[in-house]
């Protein structure tokens, strides 16, 4: 069968566990011997800082961030200037005071700062956050609430991942209007074939395209900041826009326009939630020092150079960014920009597949067909069903919008959604894990908040014109996430009532008259506790059983690792029987001969090869029960997705030709 998520061992933890040992169910004396081991090194290693591992970051972390200069500002303004036509100098100043204050208080002070210290053995991440705080939260109604900010946190995530490939490419050739004015009805079908073109390539692996992502970034970066830098240098009175003075008499004069406004402002801080997400790859100090020394610099910059060019040139309001440049740079820009949002598209894509991966470990949703591009890097995966959902979508999204300002109504709810669940999470993990007096809580986390909800609700007003997308999208994933996770308790609780004990299993043993075969049988069981079905329908039907036997579990823990040198626990629990048990984090990928090679390391096993042996599981066959335990839609949803889901040999990598799959029905 496959594997199962084990709620005891994180929610109720006993001295072993804590020490990454967990305690195998008591037969006799004689089986009470556990041995621990695994050769697997720590994921997690001090990295250097130093020029490549920053050039690295640029191109992994900031991509969707760096690339909200082209759109951010002009969405902004837009909204004060369809209001009224002449625009004032205090106005622009507020806008630009308004994106920079933005970019202080939820990058640099909430996730730079504070939440990039919730780390989860290294990993960051709403779902790890989750995870923190669920662990520290006694009650089970308080994990089950806090479970659900995480999942609707991360449905809104993949609502941001589909949209930002979008969004971004758009913004990137419309920048071609400023060169070319009767180009505007090529522009859709220009970021068509680019966003086909850039899904059809994940098959193939990001490694060589990724070496390209930092120089890229890089150039960026300096691009912008440099064309920002040339307007302040001639403008330098719109320095003072760097004081909160502005952005706080703009909200005080505007009032119900300032709100709206909001809306737009927050599209500056698009991809704040990557440089958490993506810590367990680099560490928190080379994302923190790339942000503070040179990616705000040159966003402030750029924003600063923009509100300075519409104050002195108020004709180029309608696409400030790429007039920044000179006429015979524009061209050589929206190139270096159309390669900046494929990186920032790139990122959101690889994202949604190590999610979607997580999601499945976590028991949230149904194992997917995972291909991996790389023999030697386990994060570089692929996963098709993933894949073709981000491109219909970003496909339809533009076919639908067809311009980047449209599509920002549509942005603002998936990253405000987000940043609301985050703040919640971080609340629970900095109170009781870290021992924060509540005093500090409420005034660091309510400031946060009093900035969240404002720009969640701001958005909330555009969800007629587009804000529905990501709404609707968060909520059909959250019903999906829900109704498998229903689906598979359901299955695990009827599974445990009529589970045979292994205990009485091995009593009866050495009394009945089975036949022994030559060669090592694997069965896979999600209990460890109990005969798996595959032996006893193997007995039923072959009434052989193999000179060697394993029982194999896999434990999926609510962590982003297996604790080092805990990756495996095996006992023997009569002669040349042996209960084993494979535990994998959350942000793993499985592969299960592999690491059944470690029990060549064991004297009773030495003989062992995981790739000889046959593995034994069940295939469930789900049908509806007379009396149903969920109603009829989640009932048909469930059995829709069950049916579709990858084999558990195929999830565990083992091979085709060694499985051993029998047939039950199950009727829930």
């Amino acid at each position: 069968m496959s594997s199962t998520s084990s709620e005891e061992t994180q929610d109720e933890p006993t001295e072993d566990i804590e020490n990454g040992i967990a305690v195998l169910p008591s037969l006799d004396e004689e089986s009470q011997e556990v041995t621990e081991f695994g050769t697997d090194q720590p994921e997690h290693k001090i990295r250097p800082l130093n020029a490549a591992i920053l050039m690295t970051v640029l191109g992994v972390v900031y991509g969707d961030i760096g690339t909200s200069p082209i759109y951010a500002f002009r969405s902004t303004i837009m909204v004060v200037s369809n209001h009224h036509n002449d625009l004032q100098r205090w106005e622009v100043f507020g806008i630009v005071s308004l994106i920079f204050w933005a970019l202080i208080l939820v990058v640099t002070l909430k996730y730079v700062t504070l939440v990039m210290r919730a780390d989860h053995n290294g990993e960051g991440g709403i779902l790890a956050l989750m995870s923190l705080a669920q662990r520290v939260t006694k009650k089970t109604s308080g994990k089950v609430l806090l479970g659900i900010v995480g999942i609707a946190g991360t449905c809104l995530f993949f609502g941001d991942g589909m949209i930002t490939p979008a969004v971004s490419v758009l913004s990137a050739i419309e920048g071609l209007e400023v060169s070319i004015p009767g180009i505007q009805e090529f522009i859709v079908p220009m970021a068509l074939i680019i966003l086909v073109a850039l899904f059809s390539m994940q098959s193939k692996g990001t490694e060589k395209i990724g070496k390209v992502f930092g120089p890229v970034m890089f150039l960026w970066f300096s691009s912008i900041g440099v064309l920002g830098l040339l307007q302040v240098i001639q403008h330098p009175f719109i320095l003072a826009a760097l004081s909160p003075h502005y952005a706080i008499s703009f909200v005080i004069h505007h009032e119900w326009m300032a709100f709206l406004a909001l809306g737009s402002v927050v599209l500056a801080v698009t991809g704040a939630e990557a440089l958490y997400a993506d810590m367990g790859h680099f560490g928190r100090n080379p994302i923190r020092y790339a942000w503070i020394f040179f990616v705000l610099p040159s966003l402030t910059l750029n924003y600063m150079g923009q509100g300075a060019l519409v104050l002195s040139h108020p004709e180029t309001v309608n696409n400030p960014f790429f007039y920044l440049a000179p006429h015979w740079l524009n061209i050589p820009l929206v190139i270096l920009s159309t390669f900046a949002t494929v990186i920032a598209s790139q990122a959101g894509i690889s994202g949604g597949f190590s999610l979607a991966r997580q999601l499945t470990q976590l028991g949230y949703f149904p194992r997917l067909r995972v291909l991996h591009t790389n023999a030697e890097e386990e994060g570089q995966i692929y996963i098709p069903d993933v894949n073709h959902a981000l491109m219909l979508g970003a496909l339809l999204l533009i076919v639908s919008f067809r311009s980047s300002e449209a599509l920002a109504a549509a942005y603002g709810i998936a990253v405000t959604g987000t940043f609301i669940c985050t703040t919640t999470l971080s609340c629970v993990v900095f109170s009781k894990l870290y021992k924060w007096p509540v005093y500090k809580v409420a005034f660091i986390f309510g400031l946060f908040f009093c900035v969240d909800i404002p720009f969640f609700t701001a958005n909330a007003l555009k969800i007629p014109q587009g804000g529905w997308v990501p709404l609707l999208l968060g909520i059909g994933l959250t019903i999906m996430m829900t109704s498998w996770n229903k689906g598979r308790n359901i299955i695990i609780t009827k599974r445990a009532k009529g589970a045979l004990p292994i205990a009485s299993f091995l009593a009866r043993l050495p009394q009945s008259k089975i036949t022994r075969v030559s060669g090592t049988a694997i069965f896979m069981t999600p209990d460890p506790s109990s005969i798996p079905n595959s032996l006893i329908h193997n007995l039923r039907h072959n009434k052989v059983l193999h000179d060697h036997v394993l029982f194999v579990t896999i434990e999926n823990l609510k962590q982003p690792e297996a604790e080092y040198g805990h990756r495996i626990a095996m006992r023997q629990l009569a002669p040349n029987i042996f209960q084993v048990i494979v535990r994998y984090g959350f942000m793993e990928m499985p592969n299960l001969p592999k690491v059944l090679e470690l029990l060549k390391q064991q004297p009773q096993l030495d003989f062992f090869d995981p790739l000889q042996a046959s593995y034994f599981t069940t295939r469930e066959q789900i049908v509806a029960a007379a009396i149903p335990q969920m109603s009829k839609w989640r009932m048909s949803l469930f059995m829709f997705m069950n049916r579709n889901a990858s084999p558990v040999t195929d999830f565990l990598r083992i091979p085709a030709d060694r499985v051993v799959e029998l047939a039950v029905r199950v009727s829930i």
